[in-house]
Formats: C-alpha cells, structure tokens, sequence
C-alpha cells in the first residue's frame, strides 16, 4: 500500500476489525475487533481501518478522544508489545504524515518492532499516536496540535496507566511536528524522524498552502531553529529518492545527529515499514 508521494497522504481502507464499543474513558470510545457486518454502537462514524491493520487486542487498542485544543474527536491509537504490562510503561508518541490519521500506524508493524525491541532484551515502551494537521503547529484556524500533545495527551495517557512521553516519532509531516515539540522539550529522550517534510524556503513551504504568512512559517520551521534541538537525542531517516531529501540533509549537515541515515527509498509506506525496527531499536535504546 502507498501514499502519494506528497506527503504520506492517507490511504484506501477496509471495515473489516474494528467496532466502535461503549466501554469509554475520558469520553472516548473504544474499537474492538468484529465481523464486517458490525456497525458503530455509539458516537461519531469512524474512518475506516488501514488495508492491513494490526489486530486490536488488549496491547493494540484505538479510542475516540475529544480534543478541545484541537476543537474535534481525535483518534488515540496505542501500541504496546505483546505480553508486557502496560501499567507504568514509557511512551513514545508517532505523529502521522499529512492526510493521513493516528491509525496509519497500525499498518506499518509497530507491534512487531516492539515485539522485537522486547525480545532483543530492551525494556518495552508503547506507541501513542494522535490525529494531527497543519504540519503539527497552530496556523490560525482554531486547531492547536501542540497544545493537544502538551496539555491534554499526558492525561489521556495517565488514564490508561501510562507515563507521560518521553520520546517522539513522526514520519512526514509529523517529522516536523516532532521537531517543534521537541523545541519546547528539551526533556524529550529520543526524537525521531522519518522523510521529514521541511522546507528550505519560505516558496516551498508557501505551495503548501497551510501556513499564513513567511513569519509564520519561520516560526516553526525546524531549519531554522536547529539551535534549539539536541544533537544526541536525535534520529534522523530519509530516502535518497524523497523529495523532501534535500531539507533532510540540510538538517543532518546542521544538527550532527546521533543518527543521520540517508538509505535507498522514496516517501512511502514501504520504506517506513523497512527502516520501523531501526528507528524503535533507536526509541528503545534512550527512551527508559
């Protein structure tokens, strides 16, 4: 299955395994596995599971959350390895490419590269991931991602007995989210990034039609500000066929991250599946 090479857009999806159930914490709805012919019992219509979704069990689970900072019900999607408590685990928190949703992971194989993070004799951690837009930041419209992961995702997690995060992951656009959040948390022990959509120029970031004005744009612009991120923390992933290519090496030719890896690969599913296992290893490795 693969996005279109803009920017990990969302992709066709089927109903099959998932139920919107009543069982509800903080006013969200859980999603258990079912039959096709099984309808949403109560809340809003959901969007459809990925093609090839991780089975939902009690380590994989997705609710609804409703997210005043974002003024709209957000998908919660956590992952945690098979076997492991969940009580008391760290967190690191996957922030999705644009058009996509928090249940892109699903289909990606978190579970299996944490299954192997845990067998590789590394503590476990789970997955949180959210519905974001607007590369992640607060462009005027009402809908604050941010505040969403500072203010109201700590507790959303405290409630399922999980620590606050600790890392942070995002592929496309959310390599840029991940980027601005990690600007404002320097506490952050592992930030890492997949094809992250980064512009060189206030024209590139402007064909994207989501930011303002140029000083906007520079406000949040990760390039800009790589003063403010921390080197050691960092990962840094990209495909030498992804057209956000150059941006990433500017920003490892800026920054010197732990790991800067420039590998075969172009903006898709594919190549995210592929370099998964090494980026959780990387999560793994700095997040307990």
């Amino acid at each position: 299955m693969r996005r279109p090479a803009a920017e990990g857009a969302g992709h066709a999806v089927s109903r099959r395994g998932l139920l919107l159930g009543a069982a509800a914490l903080g006013g969200s709805a859980l999603l258990a596995g079912c039959g096709e012919d099984k309808r949403p019992l109560v809340g809003p219509l959901p969007v459809d599971p990925p093609t090839r979704p991780t089975p939902l069990t009690e380590a994989v689970t997705v609710q609804q959350m409703r997210s005043a900072a974002r003024n709209k019900t957000v998908n919660l999607v956590v992952i945690a390895p098979d076997g492991v408590s969940r009580v008391g685990m760290p967190v690191c928190v996957a922030l999705h490419g644009r058009g996509a949703d928090a249940r892109t992971f699903l289909d990606l194989g978190v579970q299996k590269a944490l299954n192997q993070v845990v067998a590789a004799g590394l503590p476990g951690f789970a997955v949180a991931a959210v519905d974001g837009d607007n590369y992640w930041v607060d462009v005027g419209k009402g809908d604050d991602p941010q505040r969403m992961l500072s203010q109201e995702l700590p507790g959303w997690l405290a409630q399922r007995q999980l620590r606050p995060p600790t890392a942070m992951f995002g592929i496309s656009m959310g390599g840029f989210g991940a980027l601005r959040y990690a600007r404002e948390h320097k506490d952050m022990k592992a930030v890492a990034v997949a094809s992250a959509a980064m512009f060189v120029s206030w024209p590139d970031a402007k064909s994207r039609k989501v930011f303002a004005d140029r000083e906007q744009w520079e406000s949040h612009e990760p390039l800009l500000h790589t003063g403010d991120l921390t080197a050691s923390s960092t990962g840094v992933w990209c495909g030498n066929s992804d057209p956000f290519v150059r941006a990433d090496r500017k920003l490892i030719k800026e920054l010197n991250p732990a790991v800067g890896k420039m590998s075969p690969g172009e903006h898709n599913d594919d190549y995210w599946r592929g370099i998964l296992p090494e980026v959780l290893k990387f999560v793994g490795e700095r997040i307990t």
